[in-house]
């Protein structure tokens, strides 16, 4: 048993960030090997966009469930490499929208091959192991979950029980 493993919950978040670095580090190999100019954490932004011609920063904020903010430094990032543009909404001129350049489109479009064979790799991966077929389903479970309470209120309730 490895020294993860043997501590359980006690480092379930390290588990979780170096599972997620080492993926987003291959995804990241698979796009630069087929010479293409695309970091993984521009997918949330790029799929979105991919479904919907204009979409606003706050409706891009609310669905990936992260900051305006943060969401906004995403949005000038990929503007200044020219991936997409922002304009103000017709129906409100205090919304900004934002839409792919035609580099961003052509991006998009280079990059779809890549999402459709990540999905049937990882398809292919969780059907390998016993439970990892299940792995979405208790992610949402877990994150259901933190959306209830916190594990900071839950560690205090249970400190302030003893």
């Amino acid at each position: 048993m490895s020294f993860y493993e043997s501590l359980g919950f006690l480092v379930f978040g390290s588990r979780l960030r170096r599972l997620s670095e080492a993926f987003l580090a291959d995804v990241n190999k698979i796009y630069a090997s087929h010479e293409l100019q695309f970091d993984a954490a521009w997918f949330p932004v790029f799929y979105i966009l991919s479904r919907q011609e204009t979409v606003s920063i706050r409706d891009i904020s609310d669905e990936l469930g992260i900051s305006h903010s943060a969401v906004s430094q995403l949005v000038s990032s990929l503007q200044q490499k020219g991936l997409i543009k922002t304009a103000t909404a017709d129906d409100d001129a205090r919304k900004k929208v934002v839409a792919f350049t035609a580099k961003g489109k052509k991006l998009q479009q280079q990059v779809q091959p890549v999402w459709e064979a990540l999905q049937q790799a990882m398809g292919t991966l969780v059907q390998e192991g016993k439970h990892s077929k299940t792995i979405l389903t208790a992610i949402s479970e877990i994150e259901q979950g933190l959306q209830n309470e916190s594990v900071f209120n839950r560690v205090q309730n249970i400190l302030h029980h003893k």
